[in-house]
């Protein structure tokens, strides 16, 4: 799906400004020029620059483009099935891994997305478990993010 620019500037008008509003109320650093609104603030401003551009733009523009167009993936009942595999494993991960546990659904949900991408079963079965692993080790060990062990609780290392 291709949206108009002119929409997406002004989200991130919108956004700019929301933030510019948010940190009127951050308390000001005695005896300091700046002070934790500095950055978000200019960040802020860099988004509703930047959003006001691309929604002049995209209003410039919009003889010339349709303001939604869809891709053609959209008709593919093959990509549909895999955007609803994707959504449905941010589902599942956040309902189930507390109680089963990272590892396992990790390899679900990789397994899952592999297979509905026709990735034969035993290189999607070897590349989710080695992947889960990579990625619980580079999260649990070296970045310290408490993953949930749900059922593997006694075997936590």
């Amino acid at each position: 799906m291709k949206l108009n620019d002119a929409i997406f500037g002004l989200v991130l008008l919108v956004l700019g400004a929301a933030v510019l509003f948010a940190i009127q109320g951050y308390p000001k650093i005695p005896g300091q020029p700046v002070g934790p609104a500095l950055f978000p603030g200019m960040i802020a401003c860099g988004l509703c620059v930047t959003g006001f551009l691309l929604a002049l733009r995209g209003w410039r523009d919009r003889a010339g483009h349709r303001w939604l167009a869809w891709e053609d993936w959209v008709h593919s009942p093959r990509h549909i099935v895999a955007l609803a595999v994707l959504l449905g494993s941010v589902v599942f991960y956040i309902e189930a891994s507390n109680w089963l546990g990272f590892l396992p659904v990790a390899v679900l949900i990789l397994l899952a997305m592999f297979l509905v991408l026709r990735v034969p079963l035993p290189r999607a079965l070897l590349i989710a478990v080695v992947a889960t692993l990579v990625i619980h080790f580079a999260f649990y060990k070296l970045l310290r993010v408490p993953l949930p062990w749900g059922l593997l609780t006694p075997y936590a290392w």
